[in-house]
């Protein structure tokens, strides 16, 4: 195990039970459970975004934090 990996794993281990759970189906879900499911793969469009918000990363183009805190606020967080 990677120590990445066997850090998120601490840190999910101290939430609630039902918590675990949720992120454990999660994690199943994209390496493929048991009943080898394949892991997820993404529809073009989501590639497509992904593909663009790494271009957008390599760039250093950002949100500001006045950016985000609009975000936010438009989600009444």
């Amino acid at each position: 195990m990677t120590e990445l990996l066997d850090q998120a794993v601490a840190r999910v281990r101290a939430l609630p039970p039902e918590t675990q759970d949720a992120f454990a189906r999660v994690l199943l879900r994209l390496a493929g459970d048991e009943d080898d499911q394949a892991v997820y793969q993404l529809t073009p469009a989501e590639a497509a975004s992904l593909a663009k918000s790494l271009e957008q990363a390599e760039r250093s183009e950002f949100a500001s934090d006045e950016e985000v805190r609009a975000v936010w606020a438009k989600h009444g967080l």
